[in-house]
């Protein structure tokens, strides 16, 4: 699979008809990124969004960040991912996660425990699977959301590498120690096309504010020495800065060389509109020379 070094992840296009987004993957594509990543939460179903934006496109991945577990049964993961792997060699990359405590609970109404367990029981499933439908060439590729030791080495051992979210630089030296040389290290950077500090960091703590109230993401700030008030109030500057890089497309770039220097294979930046909402597609023309 021809991941690249550089590609993009969006919520914006669950905003936008499936034909607007299928027309915005393309230009991404000819834009130059190698990825697209799209997520799974209270939108679209994330195999069958992938579906639709890889067919589409004719060279660009398309990868699911991150699929929960929770959500299908495991011998579906396997079925519906030998499918498009099948249907679309080496561009489907299918992200797997444990997802949250309160969307778990909260929303599926599931008891959330033993994430780890019900992760390695999950890829247990998928890989005794029967399927017997005309399959791809090759094993199709996997990476599993993971942010602490135990499950970077999971995603090292049990998958093709990890995809972190909500990470410093910091982390991804962290993780590449923690998972070795050969698996692959694929993260998120959120980012701001603005040059104003102040302006700039409103628009990262509107984006930071869900992901500081989860256990999963809090902790890994933690362990990597963050303290409680760096995650009070919105996050403070040193974090805000550390989370969510800002500034022209140079600032970017820098931001994503330093991944690359930490030991990330890919990175995939996340660009936020100041509304949150509107698809930042001027933004990522802009930053296609600087990054690409």
């Amino acid at each position: 699979m021809e991941l690249g070094p550089v590609g993009v992840w969006t919520f914006q296009l669950e905003g936008v008809p499936v034909a607007r987004a299928q027309e915005l993957v393309v230009e991404l594509e000819e834009l130059g990124y190698a990825a697209v990543w799209v997520p799974e939460a209270v939108g679209r179903e994330a195999l069958t969004h992938a579906a639709l934006l890889l067919a589409c496109s004719r060279r660009i991945v398309v990868a699911t960040g991150i699929a929960s577990i929770w959500w299908r049964e495991p011998m579906a993961a396997n079925a519906a991912q030998r499918t498009l792997a099948e249907a679309f060699p080496g561009r489907f990359l299918l992200g797997l996660g444990v997802s949250h405590g309160p969307s778990v609970e909260g929303m599926l109404g599931r008891t959330y425990q033993t994430p780890y367990s019900k992760m390695v029981s999950y890829l247990d499933a998928m890989d005794s699977a029967l399927y017997l439908a005309v399959g791809p060439d090759e094993r199709p590729p996997r990476v599993l959301a993971a942010l602490g030791p135990r499950m970077l080495r999971l995603a090292a051992e049990r998958a093709d590498g990890a995809h972190p979210y909500f990470v410093p630089v910091e982390h991804t030296a962290f993780a590449r120690e923690t998972m070795g040389a050969g698996p692959l290290l694929a993260v998120e950077q959120a980012a701001v096309l603005e040059t104003d500090p102040a302006v700039a960091r409103e628009i990262a703590r509107g984006h930071m504010a869900m992901y500081l109230g989860l256990a999963n993401y809090r902790n890994n700030l933690l362990r990597l020495g963050f303290g409680e008030d760096d995650l009070a109030d919105g996050g403070s500057d040193r974090l805000v800065d550390a989370i969510v890089a800002w500034g022209d497309p140079e600032d970017v770039a820098a931001r994503v060389r330093a991944h690359r220097e930490a030991g990330a294979d890919h990175v995939c930046v996340q660009v936020l509109p100041p509304d949150q909402v509107t698809v930042p597609v001027e933004a990522w023309r802009r930053l296609a020379p600087a990054l690409l």
